[in-house]
Protein backbone atom coordinates (compact mmCIF):
# COMPACT_ATOMS: atom_id res chain seq x y z
CA UNK A 1 0.00 0.00 0.00
CA UNK A 2 1.28 3.50 -1.17
CA UNK A 3 0.23 6.40 0.65
CA UNK A 4 1.14 9.93 -0.49
CA UNK A 5 0.74 13.32 0.08
CA UNK A 6 -2.74 15.04 -0.72
CA UNK A 7 -3.27 14.65 -5.02
CA UNK A 8 -1.31 12.54 -5.15
CA UNK A 9 -3.53 9.56 -4.61
CA UNK A 10 -3.25 6.40 -2.60
CA UNK A 11 -2.82 3.02 -4.21
CA UNK A 12 -3.88 -0.24 -2.82
CA UNK A 13 -2.95 -3.17 -4.87
CA UNK A 14 -5.10 -5.72 -3.29
CA UNK A 15 -8.27 -3.74 -3.77
CA UNK A 16 -7.60 -1.06 -6.55
CA UNK A 17 -5.28 -1.69 -8.99
CA UNK A 18 -5.22 1.69 -9.57
CA UNK A 19 -4.86 5.02 -7.84
CA UNK A 20 -7.60 6.37 -6.05
CA UNK A 21 -7.70 10.13 -5.94
CA UNK A 22 -9.46 12.39 -3.87
CA UNK A 23 -11.99 13.18 -6.39
CA UNK A 24 -12.88 9.12 -5.88
CA UNK A 25 -12.74 9.39 -2.00
CA UNK A 26 -15.24 12.63 -2.18
CA UNK A 27 -13.07 15.24 -1.32
CA UNK A 28 -11.76 13.38 1.71
CA UNK A 29 -8.80 15.49 3.34
CA UNK A 30 -6.95 15.52 6.96
CA UNK A 31 -8.10 17.86 9.15
CA UNK A 32 -6.69 19.08 12.34
CA UNK A 33 -8.70 20.00 15.13
CA UNK A 34 -7.48 21.57 18.38
CA UNK A 35 -8.80 20.63 21.27
CA UNK A 36 -10.31 23.86 23.38
CA UNK A 37 -8.73 24.63 27.08
CA UNK A 38 -11.36 25.76 29.08
CA UNK A 39 -10.59 27.61 32.32
CA UNK A 40 -13.06 26.65 35.81
CA UNK A 41 -12.89 25.67 39.35
CA UNK A 42 -12.29 22.38 40.50
CA UNK A 43 -15.66 21.35 42.21
CA UNK A 44 -14.65 18.71 44.84
CA UNK A 45 -14.00 21.42 47.68
CA UNK A 46 -14.47 24.70 48.86
CA UNK A 47 -10.59 25.50 48.16
CA UNK A 48 -11.48 26.37 44.80
CA UNK A 49 -8.39 25.44 42.48
CA UNK A 50 -7.95 26.77 39.12
CA UNK A 51 -8.33 24.15 36.60
CA UNK A 52 -7.39 23.77 32.78
CA UNK A 53 -9.24 21.60 31.18
CA UNK A 54 -8.71 19.94 27.40
CA UNK A 55 -11.85 19.59 25.48
CA UNK A 56 -12.21 17.72 22.07
CA UNK A 57 -15.66 16.87 20.41
CA UNK A 58 -17.85 18.27 24.01
CA UNK A 59 -15.91 15.60 25.86
CA UNK A 60 -13.05 16.65 28.98
CA UNK A 61 -10.24 14.56 27.68
CA UNK A 62 -7.22 16.04 29.86
CA UNK A 63 -6.97 18.66 33.07
CA UNK A 64 -4.08 20.77 33.98
CA UNK A 65 -3.47 22.89 37.18
CA UNK A 66 -3.72 26.74 36.22
CA UNK A 67 -0.36 27.90 37.08
CA UNK A 68 -1.39 31.27 37.26
CA UNK A 69 -4.50 30.84 39.68
CA UNK A 70 -4.31 32.65 43.33
CA UNK A 71 -5.64 29.81 45.25
CA UNK A 72 -3.88 26.59 43.85
CA UNK A 73 -0.88 28.13 42.49
CA UNK A 74 -0.25 25.46 39.70
CA UNK A 75 -0.76 22.66 41.91
CA UNK A 76 -3.92 20.24 42.62
CA UNK A 77 -4.87 17.17 44.54
CA UNK A 78 -5.47 14.22 43.44
CA UNK A 79 -9.07 14.79 42.80
CA UNK A 80 -8.82 17.41 41.02
CA UNK A 81 -6.04 15.76 38.38
CA UNK A 82 -8.34 12.66 37.60
CA UNK A 83 -11.81 13.47 39.26
CA UNK A 84 -13.36 15.27 36.17
CA UNK A 85 -14.03 11.36 34.63
CA UNK A 86 -16.68 10.93 35.99
CA UNK A 87 -18.75 13.34 34.36
CA UNK A 88 -18.39 11.52 30.79
CA UNK A 89 -19.67 8.20 32.86
CA UNK A 90 -22.24 5.80 31.35
CA UNK A 91 -23.56 5.40 35.18
CA UNK A 92 -24.26 9.08 35.59
CA UNK A 93 -27.71 9.79 36.42
CA UNK A 94 -28.85 12.54 34.12
CA UNK A 95 -32.78 12.79 34.99
CA UNK A 96 -34.23 12.80 38.09
CA UNK A 97 -35.78 9.26 39.30
CA UNK A 98 -38.37 8.72 41.35
CA UNK A 99 -39.67 5.33 43.02
CA UNK A 100 -42.70 3.99 41.88
CA UNK A 101 -44.11 0.35 41.76
CA UNK A 102 -41.09 -0.88 43.20
CA UNK A 103 -38.58 0.52 40.71
CA UNK A 104 -36.93 3.95 39.49
CA UNK A 105 -38.78 5.83 36.76
CA UNK A 106 -37.64 9.07 34.89
CA UNK A 107 -39.32 11.93 35.45
CA UNK A 108 -39.23 15.94 34.53
CA UNK A 109 -37.47 18.38 37.29
CA UNK A 110 -40.44 19.72 38.21
CA UNK A 111 -42.44 16.77 39.01
CA UNK A 112 -39.62 15.78 40.90
CA UNK A 113 -39.01 19.39 42.76
CA UNK A 114 -43.33 18.72 44.04
CA UNK A 115 -42.87 15.35 45.04
CA UNK A 116 -39.44 16.38 46.86
CA UNK A 117 -41.35 19.41 48.30
CA UNK A 118 -45.15 17.43 49.29
CA UNK A 119 -43.33 14.96 50.88
CA UNK A 120 -40.75 16.95 53.02
CA UNK A 121 -44.20 19.20 53.92
CA UNK A 122 -45.50 16.27 55.14
CA UNK A 123 -42.76 14.86 57.41
CA UNK A 124 -42.89 18.55 58.85
CA UNK A 125 -46.37 18.28 59.65
CA UNK A 126 -46.45 14.52 61.10
CA UNK A 127 -43.16 14.76 63.34
CA UNK A 128 -42.14 18.35 63.75
CA UNK A 129 -39.15 20.25 62.53
CA UNK A 130 -36.54 18.50 64.45
CA UNK A 131 -37.37 14.99 62.44
CA UNK A 132 -35.14 16.34 59.78
CA UNK A 133 -31.25 16.60 59.77
CA UNK A 134 -28.54 17.94 57.33
CA UNK A 135 -25.11 16.11 56.90
CA UNK A 136 -22.83 17.75 54.42
CA UNK A 137 -20.14 17.15 52.25
CA UNK A 138 -16.92 18.15 52.05
CA UNK A 139 -16.96 18.19 47.80
CA UNK A 140 -19.88 20.78 48.09
CA UNK A 141 -18.84 24.27 47.23
CA UNK A 142 -18.56 26.56 50.45
CA UNK A 143 -21.55 27.81 48.46
CA UNK A 144 -23.36 24.77 48.18
CA UNK A 145 -22.92 24.55 51.82
CA UNK A 146 -24.19 27.62 52.71
CA UNK A 147 -26.98 27.01 50.68
CA UNK A 148 -28.15 24.11 51.97
CA UNK A 149 -27.48 24.90 55.87
CA UNK A 150 -29.60 28.21 55.24
CA UNK A 151 -32.52 25.76 54.00
CA UNK A 152 -32.48 23.45 56.58
CA UNK A 153 -32.15 26.17 59.30
CA UNK A 154 -34.82 28.68 57.66
CA UNK A 155 -37.28 26.78 55.27
CA UNK A 156 -37.13 23.13 57.53
CA UNK A 157 -36.48 25.05 60.94
CA UNK A 158 -34.10 22.82 62.82
CA UNK A 159 -30.04 23.21 63.28
CA UNK A 160 -29.75 19.74 63.28
CA UNK A 161 -26.40 20.44 61.05
CA UNK A 162 -23.36 18.29 60.40
CA UNK A 163 -20.42 17.79 58.19
CA UNK A 164 -18.49 14.90 57.14
CA UNK A 165 -15.05 16.52 58.17
CA UNK A 166 -16.06 16.23 61.82
CA UNK A 167 -16.17 12.32 61.65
Amino acid sequence: MFLGSRNKGLTIPGLFPREVHEELLGGCSMKKVEPEQVLTVCPYCGTGCGLNLTVQDGKITGVAPDRLHPVSEGELCVKGYYGYQYVQDSRRLTAPLIKKDGGFVAVSWDEALEYVVSRLKKIKEESGPDAFALFTSARATNEDNYAAQKFTRAVMGTNNIDHCARL
